[in-house]
Order: structure tokens, then C-alpha cells, then sequence
């Protein structure tokens, strides 16, 4: 009996020391089988396509946004961010959510000789994510200098991940999945 209290001390304050506690996290999560972080992730060339719509759907691990362009993804940033800001005016757009992301493509939502490509009709709800598990929110934070700007609120800082697609046809997509535990 003596001997297993001594060896139950010995492991309390191995525990205690950390010695036997696991290490650091790392900056990506395993999350369904993938790579997940909250770093910001960035692609720093610009775009001669435009924004062309936004759109978002729910999986079983992660909800999802989807920019859809008439050609090419070239550049584009998504991080959090304390607030939304508009670009070119400086205002605070509010967002629904603990956390933003702050999206931005590096494509206009107009065309070379400045035709509107992507207008939406709300710009306060660009989808309704009512019913997502992460998604509070998609705002257009309007489209300045040759970018695009998207707010997303989302219920807590939790990992994302950002990849392009291309198609369809000549058109290409930015995706951000957002997913819904660490």
C-alpha cells in the first residue's frame, strides 16, 4: 500500500511539473480529417476577373461561403478581425457573431469598362444563414480599388481554411469553410 501512494505521488507531481502533460498545441487543428487554423490566410496577386455572386451552404463539419468569379482566383485575405470596416468610407459595419471574418478578394464586383458584375440587393444579409451551426452573418463591405470586400460573423474565433476552385466553365470560386468546433 505504501509503495502505490509513493508511485500515485510520484505521478501527481510528474503531472504537476508537466512533465507528463501533453505538449503544445499547434497552430493547425486536426478537424475532420483536415488541416484547420485561424491564422490569417492570404494570396497576394490581383484579379482581372470580377466578383460575380456569394453564396453559402452548411456540412456536416464546417459551414461554408463561396465567392464565385468570372474568371480566374488571383489574390485574396481572410483574418479575423476586431470589426468590419467599410472600404473607402471607414465605416464600422455591426456583424452578428463573437467573431469576424474579414474576406477579401483581390477582384472588383464590376467589369473593365465599370458595369456592375455583383450588386446585391442586401448588402446587411448576402445569404440567409439563419439555422447555421458557425455562420451569423454575411455583410458586403462594399468593392474599392480592384478589391472586394465580404464581412462574415460567425459565433466564436474558430479555425478556418481558404482554397480556390476552378469552374465553372471559365470562372473560378474562393471558398472559406469556417469550421464548427476547434
Amino acid at each position: 500500500m505504501k509503495k502505490l501512494l509513493v508511485w500515485l505521488t510520484a505521478l501527481l507531481a510528474a503531472v504537476g511539473l508537466g512533465i507528463l502533460a501533453p505538449g503544445p498545441a499547434s497552430a493547425a487543428t486536426s478537424y475532420c480529417g483536415l488541416a484547420w487554423g485561424s491564422q490569417d490566410k492570404t494570396a497576394p496577386e490581383m484579379s482581372s476577373a470580377s466578383v460575380a455572386n456569394v453564396r453559402t451552404g452548411q456540412q456536416s463539419c464546417f459551414d461554408r461561403m463561396v465567392v464565385d468569379l468570372s474568371g480566374p482566383v488571383k489574390g485574396y485575405t481572410v483574418r479575423y478581425v476586431p470589426e468590419i470596416i467599410q472600404d473607402g468610407t471607414g465605416f464600422r459595419i455591426p456583424v452578428y457573431g463573437k467573431a469576424r471574418l474579414q474576406v477579401v478578394v483581390n477582384a472588383p464586383s464590376y467589369d473593365s469598362h465599370g458595369n456592375v458584375t455583383y450588386n446585391p440587393a442586401a448588402k446587411a444579409e448576402l445569404s440567409n444563414v439563419a439555422g447555421y451551426q458557425t455562420f451569423r452573418q454575411v455583410v458586403y463591405a462594399n468593392s474599392f480599388e480592384g478589391s472586394t470586400s465580404i464581412g462574415l460573423g460567425v459565433r466564436a474565433r474558430l479555425p478556418f481554411r481558404v482554397f480556390t476552385l476552378d469552374g465553372p466553365g471559365s470562372g473560378s470560386r474562393l471558398i472559406v469553410d469556417v469550421a464548427h468546433f476547434w
